[in-house]
């Protein structure tokens, strides 16, 4: 009976073992896989809230803001790019999908009506791009009579939209404005023109076929764009048929050409408004894109060397004018009359040389009447003769003598 006790306490007790390193290795894979699950619970999160972009993705890619304390300077200009200049035209072309390849707005669309890009609205000339102004985009499609129907899986809180190719008004968007911000940055000493926001603009006409009319539709953030647009690649011109650049190096490195249709003032207003004369208002948008490109540069006195460089450069040109001036005259030396008589052109080719040495001439002018009037200052004056000295003498000694 002892004997039969034993095995069976010895029994228990590597059941016992048995069961309690069961119990750790299920402990063990419990908490291994709770792990790894909440890893992937918050990819999917990810990828939920931004398909195909991550959050590290939009931190890269945002533009990196200057602090107050670095920022000096400050403006916001306002571009209308028409996408029939060559320089916009990346923009615009291929009108279809080719490829997989897609113009700039049918990118905006797709994101758009896929809920995975906001937009805000146009305020024309007030941009606020906080969620208060932020655009409902089935009443945007109402609005702009853009047919669509509602995606898989749309939600009320999450309201996706489907859109053909064909519905998809992209030959329709002729021009878009651009905020620009130049910021001049303290620690670089240098400016930097930075694209804050997009907006597309449709040009469409009424039946009559009348002049078309511009309908800005939205404003989209760079910040929030630049992520998807580093993924599709462009050709910039017709020289390279390889698409070298993406839509992101399109703006960052500013090869888009625009006017300036406005710049942020206390009135809000436009350049038509302030300068409703067409030569007026194309003058005043050249003297703001100078100052903007030249603002850096005139915060620093010219070197030494600079200045020595400006002047050669200047005396070279001059005498290059010089010689293209008596390259004409000696071409168009002699002439025929209506007699048939040869006429020499000298004159002509004297006056140029007159002219040409003019400031000479004057300067040699100058200095000989200086000296003529330095001489005329140094000549003494005339005295009286000496024998009008030895009269009024002998006159003295006479009276001494009475």
């Amino acid at each position: 009976m002892k004997a039969i006790a034993k095995y069976t306490l010895a029994a228990l007790a590597l059941m016992a073992t048995a069961f309690g390193t069961v119990a750790q290795t299920d402990g063990g894979s419990s908490s291994s896989s709770i792990v790894r699950r909440g890893g992937s619970d918050r990819g999917k999160k990810q990828q939920s809230a931004t398909p195909g972009v991550t959050e590290r993705m939009q931190q890269r890619f945002s533009s990196q803001e200057t602090s107050d304390a670095d920022r000096m300077w400050m403006r916001v200009i306002y571009r209308d790019l028409k996408l029939d200049n060559p320089k916009n035209m990346p923009l615009y072309f291929p009108e279809e999908v080719v490829d997989g390849q897609e113009n700039l707005f049918r990118i905006i669309m797709r994101l758009v009506s896929d809920n995975q890009l906001p937009v805000y609205e146009y305020l024309d000339g007030k941009e606020i791009f906080t969620d208060q102004y932020k655009v409902n985009v089935k009443d945007m499609l109402d609005r702009f009579h853009v047919l669509y129907a509602p995606a898989k899986g749309s939600t009320e809180k999450n309201p996706r939209f489907q859109i053909e190719e064909s519905d998809v008004p992209a030959n329709e968007v002729l021009s878009y404005f651009v905020l620009e911000k130049w910021e001049f940055d303290s620690r670089t000493n240098k400016t930097r023109r930075i694209v804050e926001a997009v907006c597309p603009v449709l040009h469409r006409s009424d039946d009559f076929g009348g002049e078309a009319v511009r309908y800005p539709m939205f404003w989209v953030k760079m910040d929030n764009l630049r992520p998807y647009l580093t993924q599709q690649y462009i050709f910039i011109d017709d020289d390279n048929n390889l698409p070298k650049y993406t839509y992101a190096d399109y703006f960052a490195r500013n090869m888009y050409d625009g006017d300036i249709y406005k710049t942020r003032n206390l009135a809000n207003k436009s350049m038509m408004q302030l300068y409703p004369d067409p030569d007026d208002r194309e003058r005043a948008q050249d003297s703001i894109q100078n100052r903007l490109e030249q603002f850096d540069k005139k915060l620093w006195v010219p070197s030494r060397e600079e200045v020595i460089a400006a002047r050669e450069a200047r005396e070279e040109a001059e005498a290059a004018a010089e010689a293209a001036a008596e390259a004409e005259t000696e071409n168009a030396i002699t002439s025929r009359d209506g007699e048939g008589e040869v006429v020499d052109a000298a004159p002509a080719k004297k006056e140029v040389r007159s002219t040409r040495g003019s400031r000479r001439a004057k300067a040699s002018a100058t200095k000989d009447k200086d000296k003529a009037k330095s001489k005329a200052k140094k000549k003494p004056k005339a005295g009286k003769p000496k024998a009008a000295k030895s009269s009024s003498s002998a006159t003295r000694s006479v009276r001494r003598r009475k």
